[in-house]
């Protein structure tokens, strides 16, 4: 996987990659992750990227061309790295743009899934009041959002969503089963609780299920546990569960 991020602050983004088990991963390759600073696309003496908004209103905008240059950019350092056909030409195919935006579609597992069987990624993150329309319009494939509040910019967002995407990519989790029993990827239930030593502690005892050595039963309480936590936290969940399987 390859993830392109345009962003005014690249460092931001590098840094927090670059740590934990992204970090690793990017360490062994599995995942490369490059960015494009936009303000290097300005297009006035100044430096500025952002102007004011057509028909009034708080703050200001970024425009469209910086952005547009900073998308070919990212474009012209993804086709290089693509490898070499046969005949020796390059494969070409069209890649995702994902803006992060609280006008988009809520991010979800499913999403995430769908998102990791891509080879590559380009992510735009916006500020101010956000990006003119135009350039949006022109290259964006995928407007995501992560909740229903509003950060100072999407880097923190687009890290989110490059986090989630990159466990699911085959290497970057060393056990593999993790990303499969965690919540989310349990038939729509949230993860039963977890222990681990010492038995006793602070005079709250680990389940004594757990330490049966009854795998079967050990399953079966874990199931028990799924639906009683994604009832009690998120009675959302626990309906569809319920409806999925035809029980109202």
């Amino acid at each position: 996987m390859r993830y392109e991020v345009l962003t005014i602050f690249p460092d931001m983004v590098e840094q927090a990659f670059r740590t934990g088990v992204t970090g690793r991963a990017s360490g062994d390759g599995i995942i490369e992750l490059d960015t494009v600073n936009i303000r290097e696309y300005s297009t006035n003496s100044y430096g500025s990227i952002d102007g004011y908004t057509y028909g009034g209103g708080a703050g200001m905008l970024m425009q469209c061309e910086p952005v547009y240059q900073a998308y070919e950019e990212a474009l012209k350092r993804l086709e290089e790295k693509r490898t070499d056909k046969e005949d020796g030409s390059k494969d070409c195919h069209p890649v995702r743009v994902i803006y992060m935006t609280p006008v988009g579609e809520v991010f979800t597992q499913k999403k995430a899934k769908e998102l990791s069987k891509e080879s590559e990624l380009i992510f735009l993150c916006g500020h101010y009041e956000g990006i003119d329309e135009r350039v949006i319009d022109e290259i964006v494939t995928d407007r995501i959002s992560i909740g229903d509040y509003v950060l100072t910019g999407g880097e923190l967002s687009a890290l989110v969503v490059m986090d989630a995407v990159a466990r699911l990519i085959p290497g970057v989790l060393k056990n593999d089963e993790s990303a499969e029993t965690e919540s989310f990827n349990t038939g729509g239930l949230l993860e039963y609780p977890q222990y681990t030593r010492p038995d006793e502690w602070h005079g709250r005892k680990v389940p004594e299920i757990l330490l049966s050595g009854d795998h079967g039963k050990v399953d079966n309480y874990r199931m028990q546990e799924m639906r009683r936590v994604t009832k009690e936290i998120r009675p959302d969940l626990y309906r569809k569960y319920m409806e999925d399987r035809g029980i109202y």
